[in-house]
C-alpha cells in the first residue's frame, strides 16, 4: 500500500505558499507590481523544474529560495538597466491607507530600509513568514548562527533608528510588522 503523504503532487502544494510568497517578494522588492512579477517567475521555475523537488522536504522553503535567487537574478540584470531611479511614478502609484498607526510605520519603513540586505531578509523569514532559524539558514545559504546574528542586529538598530526603548509598544499595523519587530521565540 502506497503512503499517503508520497501519492500527493507537490504541484498541488505550491498554492498554499503564494500569500507568504508574495509577502516575501513585496519586502524585497518594495513594489507590488515588481513583487507579483518575481512570483510568478519563480513559479513557473518551480514548476518546470519540479523534478528536482525531493518529496518530504520543505516545499515552502524550496520555493523561497526559488524566489530569493530569482530575485538576486532580477536585481543583478536591473543594475545593468534604466528604470525609475527616484521612484517618482512608483511613489506617486501607492498610498498608504490612514489609520492611528501611519505615523510609526512611516518611522518603521524608514528604519527598515536604513537596514542592510541581509538582515531585512533575516527579519523578512523569520519575523514575519515565520522560518525557523534552521529553514531561513537553508533558504540564504548560511549557517544558523549567522542568521540568528543577523536577526538580533537587525531587531536591535530597528529599536534604535526608531528610538524605542524596552517595553515601548510599536503600533504595528499588521501581522508582518509585529513579527519583523517582535522577537519571536518559536523560530528558536
Amino acid at each position: 500500500m502506497t503512503d499517503r503523504s508520497d501519492a500527493r503532487d507537490p504541484r498541488d502544494e505550491i498554492v498554499e505558499h503564494l500569500g507568504a510568497m508574495r509577502a516575501f517578494a513585496i519586502s524585497l522588492t518594495r513594489n507590488g507590481s515588481l513583487a507579483d512579477d518575481m512570483v510568478q517567475d519563480a513559479l513557473v521555475k518551480a514548476w518546470t523544474n519540479m523534478d528536482k523537488f525531493e518529496r518530504g522536504t520543505n516545499m515552502r522553503a524550496w520555493l523561497f529560495t526559488i524566489l530569493r535567487n530569482t530575485f538576486y537574478s532580477h536585481y543583478r540584470r536591473r543594475r545593468r538597466e534604466v528604470e525609475d531611479v527616484d521612484n517618482v511614478m512608483s511613489d506617486s502609484l501607492a498610498q498608504k491607507p490612514d489609520h492611528d498607526g501611519r505615523l510609526q510605520m512611516n518611522d518603521f519603513n524608514t528604519a527598515f530600509n536604513k537596514l542592510n540586505e541581509e538582515q531585512r531578509e533575516a527579519l523578512i523569514l523569520v519575523g514575519a513568514s515565520g522560518f525557523s532559524y534552521e529553514e531561513a539558514a537553508a533558504t540564504c545559504g548560511v549557517a544558523v548562527g549567522t542568521v540568528k546574528s543577523r536577526v538580533n542586529r537587525a531587531r536591535t538598530r530597528l529599536a534604535e533608528l526608531m528610538q524605542l526603548d524596552e517595553g515601548d509598544a510599536l503600533e504595528a499595523t499588521d501581522q508582518v510588522t509585529s513579527g519583523i519587530v517582535a522577537s519571536n521565540p518559536s523560530a528558536a
